[in-house]
């Protein structure tokens, strides 16, 4: 779909109904077309349909926007400085609800449901219109989950609301459907998607398109989201087995459908793009992507800005962001599975903290002394260390990482320091590794044996892509005959370490109940890596290190570092409970009066009902 994506550059300003427009479609005015031209024509209908793709997509880390841009920092992956962290949040802290007419999320529901009602009104032919209905419905689905994992129930629109006049001001005051009733709409829209959406797209330009098997894995996370402890909290097994059949009918489309596990965990997983044949992946991993590309020029310029954030701004970028914590790079375990400093073939030592690990280490985490490959040099090695003149201290690199590593996770090595700021590499949404995390969850709470076993099989069938060791027993580290919570710990560790930096870590935490246990009254750590005996201020590796730790990295690190870690934050983390739903904000509330605050923050509306 990047030629189609290009085009929503083209139709950005339309505002759905094309007005103002001044861009030429087959030498046609968009600007002079009104409702029944552009819904009853497929080239048109194709373009309005391209904007609320433009609209909706996920980004980088799956931004969509509002909280969801900043959720690296807000566990323990990356150090942020923020009022989540530091307990200090109120009602004014998360924005995103917006109000149902003019802004945030409302304004792109608005946008989804005008499509819907026009789509209908057109002379399309029945099945064309279905598909087309069947993806923006999938839109709004995902715009009404992005809500209620927010804020628990919100108001639900289904029709446009006019924008202007008092009138229309009076029918936008609408009160909040309950969390149960939210979630039930999400559903039944996703149902209408799984019914009327193709496994398979019949064009490559078609690639990138929502299918039925993208709905059903969407389906399956939300209702995994229903059956959580945050919105679970007696733990119902209805719902925990609701979410695991959602969950085994994706997988199955899936399977069925090109779509499996990629054949090695590393950045080829993310660069191998594009359609193998109608919608079918070049990367079976990738189930819902958002598509970008390299273009430079205006009309055709769909960048993502990853690796120019995120590489050593030394080499010429305006990187140096999306920094991992000491936390993050101890998460992962030994190249036997088991956990550092736990594991007896592969003990663990700080003074060479990356030695012996999960290979996945290697590809998520760039630090002091790695090979990686960058700016088209396939030999790059990476240096952030410190040495000491009299009592400053000096940094190998113009602008050190304040962690002491940086992000390498699906940096393109071809990109250079022209081209950076252009990068095309696609995110993916949702993996297939990501489905079968969530099946593993699913199959792990119902704790029958069959359903363990399902459990066990899926995490095994990722550590052994991830090239962990099978052992002896063949379980790839994991401890043999665990119970179903044992298990449900266990997942939430793999999840952690396969989708790290993949925006999942924060939303797991809080759907887990788990951000108080895990973080509050932690500081997060980073890591410094001192060069031995450098009183005189000079940097004396600095002409042997590439060639020295070629040959052997461990012996180099011996004789010339001192590992030590240090602590990013200042203060303890300390997560409230009410951030579990958030507040109403009082602007929200002002502009709709039938809108209730949540009981958690004072208000009488209960969000777990």
């Amino acid at each position: 779909m990047k030629k189609l994506i290009i085009l929503i550059t083209i139709s950005a300003s339309l505002t759905m109904l094309f007005s103002n427009c001044k861009k030429v479609l087959e030498k046609q005015d968009l600007g002079n077309f009104v409702a029944e031209q552009i819904y009853n024509d497929s080239v048109t209908a194709t373009l309005s349909m391209n904007y609320i793709y433009g609209q909706n997509q996920p980004s980088w880390f799956g931004n969509v926007g509002g909280l969801s841009s900043s959720v690296n920092s807000l566990s323990d992956e990356q150090y942020g400085d923020n009022v989540f962290v530091k307990g200090t949040a109120t009602i004014e802290s998360v924005t995103d609800l917006g109000n149902l007419n003019t802004a945030g999320n409302y304004v792109k529901i608005r946008s989804i449901n005008m499509f819907i009602r026009d789509i209908n009104n057109g002379t399309l032919a029945p099945g064309t219109k279905k598909r087309f209905n069947a993806q923006a419905t999938f839109w709004r689905a995902f715009r009404y989950f992005e809500l209620v994992k927010l804020y628990g129930g919100v108001p639900i629109v289904l029709t446009p609301l006019d924008a202007v006049g008092e009138e229309a001001k009076k029918a936008a005051l609408l009160p909040r459907s309950s969390t149960s009733e939210t979630f039930a709409q999400i559903a039944k829209d996703l149902d209408t998607c799984i019914k009327y959406l193709p496994t398979k797209w019949p064009s490559n330009a078609d690639y990138g398109r929502i299918t039925k098997g993208a709905a059903l894995a969407y389906k399956g996370k939300v209702l995994m989201y229903w059956a959580s402890p945050e919105f679970n909290p007696t733990n119902d097994q209805t719902r925990w087995k609701a979410a695991y059949d959602a969950n085994v009918l994706a997988v199955e489309n899936l399977s069925a459908n090109g779509f499996g596990l990629y054949s090695k965990f590393d950045v080829t997983m993310w660069t191998t793009e594009g359609s193998n044949g109608g919608s079918t992946p070049r990367n079976p991993e990738a189930v819902l992507t958002t598509q970008y590309n390299m273009a430079t020029t205006d009309l055709a310029q769909n960048n993502n800005t990853y690796p120019n954030a995120t590489v050593p701004r030394y080499i010429g970028t305006s990187g140096g962001s999306n920094l991992p914590t000491y936390d993050m790079a101890l998460a992962f375990p030994m190249k036997d599975g088991k956990d550092a400093g736990t594991s007896t073939k592969y003990p663990y030592s700080l003074a060479t903290f990356y030695k012996d690990r999960d290979p996945r280490f290697d590809q998520t985490i760039a630090y002091n002394g790695a090979n990686w490959p960058l700016n088209a040099n396939p030999n790059y090695r990476l240096w952030t260390y410190n040495y000491t003149k009299g009592s400053t201290t000096l940094s190998t690199e113009s602008q050190a990482t304040s962690s002491g590593f940086y992000l390498r996770k699906a940096i393109d090595p071809a990109l250079t320091t022209s081209n950076f700021m252009y990068a095309g590499t696609d995110w993916i949404e949702i993996r297939y590794a990501e489905v079968l995390l969530n099946l593993a969850e699913c199959a792990a709470e119902i704790g029958n044996t069959g359903q363990s076993q399902e459990a066990y099989a899926n995490l095994i069938a990722i550590r052994k892509r991830a090239g962990i060791e099978a052992g002896t027993d063949g379980l790839y580290g994991l401890t043999a005959g665990m119970s179903g919570a044992q298990l449900v710990t266990a997942i939430m560790r793999e999840r952690r370490i396969e989708l790290a930096f993949e925006g999942k870590r924060f939303w797991d935490l809080r759907r887990r109940k788990l951000l108080e246990t895990t973080l509050n009254g932690k500081r997060r750590l980073a890591i410094n890596i001192a060069l031995k005996n450098t009183g005189t201020g000079t940097d004396y590796i600095l002409g042997t290190r590439d060639a020295a730790a070629a040959i052997n990295l461990d012996a180099f690190y011996t004789t010339n570092f001192t590992v030590t870690t240090k602590t990013l934050d200042t203060y303890d983390i300390a997560y409230q409970a009410g951030v579990y739903f958030f507040g109403i904000p009082t602007a929200s509330i002002q502009n709709n009066i039938n809108l209730q605050q949540n009981n958690t923050w004072g208000g009488a509306f209960d969000p777990l009902k």
